[in-house]
């Protein structure tokens, strides 16, 4: 299991909250069980660095039989998740992360990897951020494509372990596991009171 930070976490770094949203915290077909827990966890490092943080909302399509290839196939599944259904609210941030936003800033995406589509990457470089502390929903899927992205262009990556949530606790497990075991170079993974204290 991965233990700790290797080096101080940089003035240049951004906490980057992905998709903690209403739908996936309120009562919908996406509700992940465990993301009222890490909530506060979320909020304590907002409050940390409330203008370094940067948070991606995951925008669902807006009615069945909309998307690209198999995303069409995807939206017809679950079609009680298009915006249609879902209604626009419960796109939002969920309730307690609202008040960061601003000084925060929202990136909205169509699809798992916060840098397909959007302009995250061009903006934090403009901003000389070189590090990203992970937290969000869900470990195995949103988070997965946004470290795996954030590795692929060179971030340094802290994904903050009590500050993820998934629907399955097998796989965040073997996440977790995988980033020290595979990753180790470009990913490390600490408990958000050693990501404060780092974080001066």
């Amino acid at each position: 299991m991965v233990q700790g930070l290797r080096d101080p976490i940089p003035d240049t770094a951004v906490h980057l909250c992905v998709d903690m949203q209403r739908m996936f915290v309120e009562d919908t077909e996406w509700r992940t069980p465990w993301a009222a827990r890490v909530l506060p966890v979320i909020e304590r490092l907002c409050e940390a660095k409330p203008e370094r943080n940067v948070f991606t909302r995951f925008i669902p399509a807006a009615r069945p039989g909309e998307g690209r290839g198999t995303w069409r196939g995807y939206w017809e599944k679950w079609s009680s998740m298009t915006l249609d259904a879902l209604g626009p609210e419960l796109v939002d941030l969920a309730t307690p992360l609202q008040r960061f936003v601003p000084p925060g800033r929202l990136i909205d995406k169509h699809g798992y990897s916060p840098w397909f589509g959007t302009d995250l990457d061009p903006v934090l470089r403009r901003s000389g951020v070189d590090t990203l502390v992970v937290t969000g929903a869900e470990t195995d899927v949103c988070v997965l494509a946004a470290v795996l992205g954030a590795v692929d262009l060179g971030y340094r990556v802290v994904v903050v372990k009590d500050g993820l949530c998934s629907s399955s606790d097998a796989s965040h497990d073997r996440l977790i596991a995988l980033y020290h075991e595979r990753y180790g170079q470009q990913v490390e993974a600490a408990e958000c009171a050693e990501v404060l204290d780092a974080w001066r």
